[in-house]
């Protein structure tokens, strides 16, 4: 299996025969760093290496070799690095791997530190806000722990046909409510459970990643696996994420665990774009009193702490357990909850500069940034 570590941060557990950079490769390394650091991305208006695009960094004699994981629009950014590096009086030549998902212009995480949160139910009503702004977006559900998406968008019986592409054998994705959908749970048998470890684990989810054909799309929301381990670090490392949504509920022990996520993306260079907090109040129906079934301030807390946004704080709902069971999302309805879920989509699109230009009907770009 390749060695996918970050360059830029140090390994926890490093094998004993690993050996060290000699003192001048060091040097050069860390030369290399600097002048990509010069490379900006203008839309969220930091440098590659801050944002984690740069990868697999390697100095050899007098040579420079990274991978750059970039969207589909970001192709300059190959150049811009190729310039910068050539100050380098002793690089004699840069070889830089574009890494992308075709057509894929931004690609987004959806995470959580702990299971049962709703960080599934908030990808899926995320991605059909999305979709109501008029925005092209696909949705890949890499929960291997509990693939719940395909159910939750009606697609639970579905089966995954493979087609012939210019670029080989792909996967077709699924299509509900104007999504795009891709499952690890379309592989497996009904309620059986995918028991996958090492190096299995890490070529299925490669394959979800690599392996889809998704045409042209505005986003790409990941659905991760609740934590920080093995297959989260994967997906993380085989994909150009250029942003992550945490997920969490109001309890301190929900935002313990999100903590710890937040401090493991920033580690490995994937901005945190804010937090959503799920099942913060309740509505009651009959009075319109607010009440706080699982504590309150833990969003606002971890927000105020960590200098991340809170991007909005959704109800409890009898409604959304109802809708995940019938396959179909709250957001792409009229239901007040989907007015949280369409804000949060319009500070993203503000982001990442895909909006809807209603009197023209197609996606036009804005510079502004939201987050």
């Amino acid at each position: 299996m390749p060695n996918h570590d970050s360059p830029f941060v140090r390994a926890p557990h490093q094998s004993p025969d690993a050996i060290p950079d000699s003192p001048v490769i060091a040097i050069r390394k860390q030369a290399a760093i600097r002048c990509l650091k010069q490379v900006v991305e203008p839309i969220l208006n930091k440098n590659i290496v801050d944002l984690g695009m740069v990868r697999n960094l390697r100095v050899v004699d007098n040579y420079v070799y990274l991978k750059l994981y970039i969207g589909a629009h970001q192709h300059g950014l190959k150049d811009q690095a190729q310039l910068a590096l050539g100050d380098l009086e002793w690089c004699q030549k840069a070889y830089i791997q574009i890494c992308t998902i075709p057509g894929v212009h931004t690609t987004l995480a959806v995470s959580s530190g702990k299971g049962g949160v709703g960080k599934s139910t908030t990808a899926v009503n995320l991605a059909a806000a999305l979709t109501k702004t008029g925005a092209k977006v696909g949705l890949l559900d890499a929960d291997i722990y509990g693939p719940n998406v395909p159910q939750m968008l009606g697609l639970a019986q579905t089966t995954v046909e493979v087609i012939d592409t210019p670029e080989g054998q792909r996967f077709k994705p699924l299509e509900a409510h104007g999504i795009k959908v891709m499952s690890v749970g379309l592989l497996a048998e009904p309620d059986h459970p995918l028991a996958w470890r090492g190096p299995v684990l890490h070529k299925i989810i490669t394959q979800f990643i690599q392996d889809v054909d998704w045409g042209e799309l505005d986003y790409l929301l990941i659905d991760l696996p609740p934590g920080t381990g093995d297959a989260q670090i994967t997906i993380i490392q085989e994909s150009p994420i250029c942003g992550v949504v945490m997920v969490t509920t109001p309890q301190q022990v929900a935002v313990s665990d999100v903590r710890r996520s937040i401090h493991m993306f920033r580690q490995v260079g994937v901005p945190v774009l804010g937090l959503v907090e799920n099942m913060s109040y309740l509505i009651c129906s009959c009075c319109g009193e607010r009440t706080s079934i699982f504590g309150s301030g833990g969003g606002e807390q971890m927000a105020q702490e960590l200098s991340v946004p809170l991007l909005g704080q959704v109800p409890i709902d009898p409604q959304i357990c109802q809708g995940g069971d019938r396959g179909r999302p709250l957001a792409d309805g009229e239901a007040p909850l989907s007015q949280v879920f369409a804000a949060i989509a319009t500070g993203l699109n503000h982001t990442f500069s895909p909006t809807v230009d209603r009197t023209e009907n197609h996606i036009i770009n804005q510079t502004t940034t939201a987050f």
